[in-house]
């Protein structure tokens, strides 16, 4: 029996047989359940895809071909075979692996993965600088069934006959069920097309066909039989039409299947997509009967929130509170709808989903399509809400820019994940939103920082006809911060928390626990206690309350847990500049960098964005 102890890398998979294969498998199965267990992570997609990748690496060299995972996190095991065995412990630690490929962290790593749809439209660049640069590999790209649907997906899909370069495409389609007989047939077909013999075949008919009175006549001929006979045994499929050849569906956990058919696409002469069928969390019981709630485990140590001075915490996320809060004031307005790509789980919706099903649309990886959808019903006298994380609103900036704020439609787009979001590290921070948010014109960007103000914030955004941006972090929600009450407060002004002397923090969101650290850190230094803002409304921000509170002290420190270029930060400092005011101003954010996966409080303490470092700036003026 082979275990994962006995093997050093990927290279001695070769000398493997099916049975020592299959113990190996589920070797790797046991250590990646002991360390996501443990640290946190993919699970059931990951468990799912072990045969797929140990065939992958048997076939393929990654050292010269190149291996492109989709999102990837279901390539845990490729890790593990490519020479991380050793660190996979470390895995979504800070300084540890990452919890996704990265040419950085390996140069067995050919793309950085996290989000999805890429892995077609690079695997075809790659193919493409191969034939130009004269190179001799494979390029082979596995992808999701859930990703395929993405836009970015079919565009690529699209490419690849107009490109005319080789790409392997592996459709890991891990909902559909295995047809035996279908798969059968393929396999066959599989083989025959790229039978020595047969390729010789199609070779001297082609060069008799052209020495024969109408030669070409009888060779489409030919060519015609073979595509009837072809779509005969197997249903028409988009890709045999886009001209890419189609394979499957095979046993994605079928060991000897998936090296058969691999070694054969390795000497086919055309791009192919291989639909291999999977099952999510394949070997764990309770993985394979709950796929979507194992899909991503929390670590088994959990950060805990810090108890501090004005702040009580509740029990809910920030997901749940804005789930509930909707589904709320969906009972009372029957033209609230909601909107989410893919991420119903995620973002706490099923029980939105099971109220208003006729109101809820859940419309899969594409979130361009969804904001474009949104800006539709708004238009046609609905109230959209739009429940996306951060790092996925991203990819639909455009939508937002034209469909949305240039009509002025009312949409409400409920920004979750906004900030750092610990382990999944940079390509899922919610870093960007606000920096180009601001620069948009006619949408307003606002930042609850407990649930009271959350439910007021979302209430205001439903009967304002204007788009409107509520942005929030992954995580506990307090049930209360500061003193001030949000009553009174007219919509769009910041609220002064605490009246302090010499010196104010100005913040928004999470930023206000760090001013409440730093303000608890004063008192016990002997130090003066600062002044605590809270703007609110991000944009339009409320430039008078921010003037008086440059007039009254002598220091200003801006907190944001967004990047410094483009922040509430560079908006103070152009106030400040403007009208003139002789304060000394400092600001604390995001950097001019990617920030590294690992615990949150791993991540605020290596962008200073500490009570520590608040206190330190303050005494350094």
């Amino acid at each position: 029996m082979v275990t994962l102890s006995e093997i050093n890398n990927y290279k001695d998979l070769k000398n493997l047989d099916d049975k020592n294969l299959k113990e190996l498998c589920n070797s790797i199965r046991e250590e990646i359940i002991t360390v996501v267990s443990n640290n946190g992570g993919h699970l059931s997609s990951s468990l799912g895809a072990v045969e797929l990748i140990v065939s992958l690496l048997k076939v393929f060299d990654p050292e010269k071909d190149k291996i492109i995972f989709d999102v990837g996190h279901q390539s845990y095991a490729y890790k593990i075979l490519t020479g991380r065995k050793d660190k996979f412990k470390t895995l979504r630690q800070w300084g540890g692996i990452s919890g996704f490929p990265n040419p950085s962290e390996s140069h067995l790593d050919h793309y950085i993965g996290g989000h999805s749809s890429i892995s077609i439209s690079a695997a075809l660049g790659y193919a493409k600088a191969r034939d130009l640069l004269g190179q001799n590999h494979h390029v082979v790209a596995v992808i999701g069934d859930g990703a395929l649907i993405n836009g970015v997906a079919l565009e690529a899909l699209n490419n690849i006959k107009e490109t005319k370069s080789k790409v392997i495409l592996i459709l890991n389609d891990n909902k559909m069920s295995i047809n035996q007989c279908v798969g059968g047939f393929a396999d066959h077909l599989a083989k025959l097309s790229v039978h020595p013999a047969y390729t010789k075949l199609k070779k001297i008919i082609k060069e008799h066909c052209k020495s024969l009175p109408k030669g070409d006549s009888i060779e489409k001929k030919i060519s015609h039989l073979k595509h009837s006979i072809k779509h005969f045994l197997q249903p028409a499929n988009m890709f045999e039409e886009l001209g890419i050849s189609y394979w499957g569906p095979f046993d994605g956990h079928n060991l000897q299947e998936m090296e058969t058919i691999f070694t054969l696409a390795t000497k086919y002469d055309r791009s192919l997509l291989i639909h291999v069928v999977t099952q999510k969390g394949k070997g764990v019981p309770y993985a394979e009967e709950k796929p979507e709630k194992y899909h991503g485990v929390s670590p088994a140590k959990k950060e805990k929130n810090k108890e501090c001075y004005n702040i009580e915490w509740s029990s809910k996320s920030w997901s749940e509170a804005l789930a509930e809060t909707t589904l709320n004031l969906a009972q009372n307005d029957p033209r609230i709808v909601c909107l989410t790509a893919g991420m119903k789980e995620g973002s706490k919706l099923h029980k939105f989903h099971e109220t208003f099903p006729d109101r809820f649309f859940d419309v899969g990886i594409a979130e361009e399509h969804m904001l474009s959808f949104a800006a539709g019903l708004a238009a046609g006298g609905l109230k959209p809400i739009v429940s996306i994380y951060s790092t996925f609103l991203q990819r639909a900036l455009d939508q937002l820019v034209i469909d949305i704020a240039m009509q002025k439609l009312p949409v409400v787009i409920a920004v979750d994940r906004a900030g750092l979001v610990g382990e999944d590290g940079p390509t899922h921070h919610g870093l960007f939103d606000v920096c180009w948010g601001r620069s948009i014109p006619g949408l307003n960007i606002m930042a609850p920082r407990d649930l009271m103000e959350l439910e007021y914030m979302l209430k205001g955004s439903l009967n304002k006809n204007e788009p409107c941006m509520i942005r929030f972090p992954k995580g506990t929600a307090p049930l209360r911060v500061g003193r001030g009450s949000i009553y009174g407060t007219p919509w769009g002004n910041g609220i002064l928390l605490e009246k302090g002397q010499e010196w104010a923090i100005i913040t928004y969101g999470t930023g206000l626990v760090t001013a409440y650290e730093a303000c608890t850190l004063a008192r016990e230094k002997g130090l003066p206690e600062p002044s605590i803002f809270d703007v609110r409304f991000i944009k339009p921000l409320d430039t008078e309350s921010i003037k008086k509170l440059l007039s009254d002290h002598v220091t200003i420190i801006v907190i944001e847990e967004s990047y410094k270029a483009g922040g509430l930060g560079e908006a103070i400092c152009d106030i400040a500049a403007t009208e003139g005011f002789p304060v000394k101003l400092k600001s604390i954010s995001i950097q001019d960098q990617f920030v590294p996966h690992g615990s949150r409080q791993d991540q605020l303490k290596a962008c200073n964005l500490t009570a520590e470092e608040v206190v330190k700036l303050y005494l350094a003026n």
